[in-house]
Formats: structure tokens, sequence, C-alpha cells
């Protein structure tokens, strides 16, 4: 369908929503026109405060008025034809049911949930200078899960050693917890091409029309 792109186009990220309105998950820019050119999902367009859908074929034709009017608004692929704008979220139409949302724990979840941030001093790290720690340490029972492990810096990982907070007079920032949805979204959240994502996370889920 594609034969040839800007790059920053494809390189940008969709939100998806199930048939509900609910977010499930990021995904690429391909992904995302796959699903629309099949009539798999459709896109969810913020417009002065309101959210409007659009099958792929009515996309294309906003896609083209844009192009027109503010061709530097927005990210756009490129087709024989014409130019297509990347929509910011996606709403799926196959789903009848929520589906599993578990979010999986891994290394590049845990640092998102804790924003790259050191639990015990509270300051902002690169990924490179953050180590992971466990609360209540191995060594004392301490299990490998979401409400055990956080980001600790280099400092506070040699300061806590093999003790509890409390023993090395060290106090956790907050409580960890396992996130109810991706923490990546949240990473996301600070751009201003995803500022949409927000406002859709904070409103739309009660104020669009359910079809």
């Amino acid at each position: 369908m594609m034969t040839g792109a800007y790059q920053s186009g494809l390189d940008c990220n969709v939100l998806v929503l199930n048939k509900h309105y609910m977010a499930i998950r990021i995904i690429g820019a391909k992904r995302a026109f796959s699903l629309l050119f099949r009539d798999l999902a459709e896109v969810v367009s913020l417009e002065e405060g309101r959210y409007s859908n659009y099958d792929f074929q009515s996309w294309c034709e906003v896609s083209q008025f844009r192009r027109n009017f503010e061709p530097d608004g927005h990210d756009w692929v490129s087709t024989v034809n014409l130019y297509i704008e990347v929509p910011r979220i996606i709403r799926l139409l196959f789903y009848d049911r929520l589906p599993r949302t578990d979010v999986t724990f891994n290394r590049r979840n845990i640092f998102a949930r804790d924003k790259n941030k050191c639990q015990y001093c509270g300051k902002h790290f690169p990924t490179s200078e953050l180590s992971l720690d466990h609360v209540i340490p191995r060594t004392q029972g301490g299990k490998t899960t979401w409400e055990n492990i956080v980001c600790a810096c280099a400092a506070c990982n040699v300061k806590k050693g093999g003790r509890k907070p409390k023993q090395a007079g060290m106090k956790l920032i907050k409580k960890p917890v396992k996130p109810r949805r991706n923490p990546l979204i949240h990473v996301h959240l600070g751009h201003d091409r995803y500022r949409s994502w927000k406002q859709f996370l904070d409103h739309a889920y009660w104020s669009v029309e359910l079809k």
C-alpha cells in the first residue's frame, strides 16, 4: 500500500483503543495504517475539542484537505497519488469485550513506571545510571515483583546495601505498585506530538458517543 514515506511519519507512534474506547497499547504508524486499510480500525481525531471518527477512505479525504491548508501541522506518509496524515489515535473495530491488559513485568516497563526517577532520593537519571533495587532484599525473603522492585541511583543503591529502607535510614518516595495500563503511554505524553493522547485518556472515555 505505502510506496514511499517521510521517515519521521513512519517513525510516529499511534495510541490504540479497543472497541470500548479504552487505551490498550501503542503501535507504530505502519501497523496502524495496515489496520485502517483492512477496515479493522478507524481513526479517532481530536478537532476543536471534539472527537471525530473516520474510516480509511474518509481519512484520506481529510488528509488531502489538511495537506493543502496546514501541511506543517501534521506528520505525513506518501503514496503514489497522495499524502496521508499519520493518525494519533485509532480505535479497533473487532473487540466485543475488553481484552486482557496485563502489563509485562520487564525492565523497560519498570523504568517507565518510575519515570527514570530514583525512588529513594527522587532525582531523575539517564537509564544507564539507574539500577533495579529489591525494596525488601532477596536475602530477607523479598520477591521479584512489581511491588518490590524500584529504580535506584548508584549512590542510593550503595547506601541501602542489602537492607530494608528503614534499616538503612531511607524512605521510598512512592509505594511501588503494578501499573493498570502500559506505563510507556505516559512516557510519550510529554511530547507535543502526542498531547491528544492525554486529552483522550483524561476525557474521551466518558464523552465520546458510543456506537
